[in-house]
């Protein structure tokens, strides 16, 4: 590795990072990562912290997961690469969807299609739902709903289903036939309704009310996560996402779970899905499934959608659609191993326990502090904290005041997420009860320096 002054030098110089502007990255440096251990990450000065990011929501088993790392030099060994391509496939990838089979059967999913990350995903499942319908002969179902706050990838049907401006603005226009519905937001919605349970009916009402505008025969799918997460840890009613799946089958729209993040534990179920008590028709999933350590993910496909391709005689259910590593043998190895690990170590239980612990000190710090606007989280190891400058008018903080409240916090000792106004904590499932003090020992802190 080349040493601390060249890296530091070069920091941002010769690389674009993702989700930020170019000039800011090089008149602010990024935090130089080049270790992790456990829960912890080093910067380049060895500065230790606990990662409160999970990575981006992905390393559920920590950096340290040994059986992961064995699996993928293992595969590297013996077959490093090639194509799953019409005419050949792999033996990873068949032991995988076996495996995957087992673990989504309470979802109703039996069926995978692979790809490379989570945008991939959620794009191949836009792609298959419009598939569905041609051939099912319902050629007209090409549109989509999803809900604002929703985030969904930055492919171009990813961007476009997304509801929130900051992915769609500089990249208009997007793709047509995609309509927004208000998100169960309670702290901001257009009903000014703060009780979750009638703001699930009002948001379900709205989409009733879309579906009758666009005629329900003109739509493909509703895509959704169960918990809104980059747009800042919304969590609906329990009612929620189960009115949704009733208003889908009602009209003969797919259902498409979004669970790149709240797959393999992370709600403290093993799917989100499952946490509401829904099946959905396709779920898109990635990130978790190899914890991290190889770029891969996968579309899981309900039985009666399988069924409408597999006995397709016209043809119209040939896919047309794939990725050159979809399918990759030494992510599929690592899925294994992961998925493995992920049942052995039941991360859920634990995800669902700190992550109450969690929530509870963040409630305690918004008593305490008045920047903190609302808190959201108490399914398993998502939450978030809204900062605003004034409590009465919801009037969002400045930049200035957040960056602070997170380089104080990362001194003391934690790595938090900024994403607009919400500091989001996504830690890693095999987080411990002293993990999750010091994250709020060190947000103490950053807020005590701002106050």
């Amino acid at each position: 590795m080349k040493d601390s002054n060249f890296l530091k030098e070069k920091n941002a110089k010769s690389l674009w990072h993702p989700m930020a502007h170019p000039a800011d990255c090089l008149n602010n440096p990024p935090t130089i990562v080049t270790g992790a251990q456990g829960v912890r990450i080093t910067d380049v000065d060895g500065h230790e912290v606990v990662d409160g990011v999970g990575g981006l929501w992905n390393v559920n088993l920590g950096f340290s997961c040994q059986p992961i790392k064995e699996a993928i030099a293992r595969q590297l060994d013996v077959l490093p690469y090639y194509s799953t391509f019409r005419g050949t496939t792999n033996d990873a990838i068949i032991e995988l969807s076996e495996m995957l089979r087992d673990f989504y059967a309470p979802d109703g999913l039996t069926r995978a299609f692979y790809t490379s990350g989570g945008s991939d995903s959620v794009e191949t499942a836009l792609r298959l739902a419009r598939q569905y319908h041609k051939v099912r002969g319902e050629e007209g179902r090409t549109k989509f709903l999803s809900l604002k706050k929703g985030y969904h990838g930055t492919h171009m049907g990813g961007a476009s289903v997304n509801g929130n401006a900051n992915f769609r603005t500089q990249y208009e226009p997007l793709l047509p036939g995609c309509y927004h519905i208000p998100a169960p937001y309670t702290y901001r919605n257009p009903f000014n309704e703060t009780d979750p349970e009638k703001l699930a009916a009002l948001c379900l009402q709205a989409m009733e009310d879309e579906i009758a505008f666009q005629g329900a025969g003109t739509i493909a799918a509703m895509i959704m996560e169960p918990i809104l997460g980059a747009g800042g840890v919304i969590v609906p009613h329990e009612s929620f996402m189960r009115g949704v799946r009733a208003i889908c089958d009602k009209h003969g729209i797919l259902l498409i779970a979004d669970e790149v993040i709240t797959a393999f534990g992370r709600t403290g179920s093993w799917t989100g899905s499952r946490h509401w008590g829904v099946q959905p028709d396709l779920m898109s999933t990635a990130k978790a499934i190899t914890n991290g350590y190889f770029p891969f993910g996968a579309v899981m496909i309900a039985e009666k959608v399988a069924e409408v391709f597999e006995n397709d005689t016209s043809g119209k259910a040939a896919i047309g659609h794939g990725y050159t590593y979809s399918g990759h043998p030494v992510g599929a190895a690592a899925a294994i191993a992961c998925v493995q690990e992920t049942l052995k170590l039941n991360v859920k239980d634990n995800a669902a326990a700190r992550g109450a612990e969690l929530y509870a000190g963040l409630q305690a710090l918004g008593a305490k502090y008045e920047q903190i606007g609302d808190v959201r989280g108490g399914e398993g190891l998502m939450c978030a904290m809204e900062l605003v400058s004034d409590r009465n008018t919801k009037a969002a903080i400045d930049k200035k005041t957040i960056g602070t409240i997170q380089e104080v916090a990362y001194k003391e000792g934690a790595m938090v997420r900024v994403s607009g106004p919400n500091i989001i904590l996504s830690p890693p499932l095999v987080l411990t009860s002293d993990d999750v003090q010091t994250l709020l020992s060190a947000l103490d802190a950053g807020f005590a320096a701002v106050n």
